[in-house]
């Protein structure tokens, strides 16, 4: 059988679901799982990112789960709708046992608040979660905006959220501030893909 048809079933998606997640013509998807044409680099990209496997494994060069493809989003917001693929600028690959411990998402850095640990154009990987130790990299989502990647640092009553550059004052939130903002945490940065 044919592996994207058997993936796309898996996922309960019809053929012109996919191909508006992938951002092709219904035509596309059926040629790619009748065989009759292969999908090129980029939609391989984007269909083994939307199926939850690696490239490898649509192309037949390794089992199904070893490696899963987390998306890497420009900016993040509230309740990331991690569906949006229109907020997708790439994908990274994760080991299948990472992916099992949780869902992962990259996140693309701007600026340079968080220089020398990260640089703009870095992709970290962050496993999503509602709360973070102190001392710990988190992406925190401030009133509702983009979402920032600082040092997360817990007092008594308020969070201190630490730049590593020290040109940028810490931003600190009273406990009332983290409620009426809100201050949230959205999840903790587990790993960094740099690129040369």
């Amino acid at each position: 059988m044919n592996i994207i048809r058997e993936l796309r079933k898996q996922k309960g998606l019809s053929q012109s679901e996919l191909a508006s997640l992938c951002r092709v013509h219904q035509t596309a998807v059926s040629q790619w799982e009748n065989g009759r044409t292969s999908p090129d680099n980029e939609s391989l990209k984007i269909l083994a990112g939307v199926l939850g496997v690696s490239v490898g494994t649509l192309i037949g060069g390794e089992d199904i789960g070893s490696t899963v493809l987390v998306p890497v989003l420009g900016y993040v917001r509230a309740g990331i709708p991690m569906e949006a693929v229109e907020d997708i600028l790439d994908y990274e690959e994760i080991s299948a046992d990472m992916a099992s411990r949780g869902e992962y998402f990259g996140l693309k850095i701007k600026g340079d608040s968080m220089f020398p640990m990260f640089q703009a154009g870095d992709t970290v990987i962050v496993r999503r979660q509602p709360d973070a130790e102190s001392g710990e990299i988190a992406v925190i989502l401030v009133n509702g905006n983009d979402a920032t990647v600082k040092k997360l640092i817990k007092k008594d009553t308020s969070i201190v959220l630490v730049s590593e550059n020290s040109a940028y004052e810490p931003m600190i939130f009273s406990k009332s501030e983290i409620e009426s903002l809100p201050v949230t945490v959205i999840g903790k940065v587990v790993e960094l893909r740099r690129k040369f």
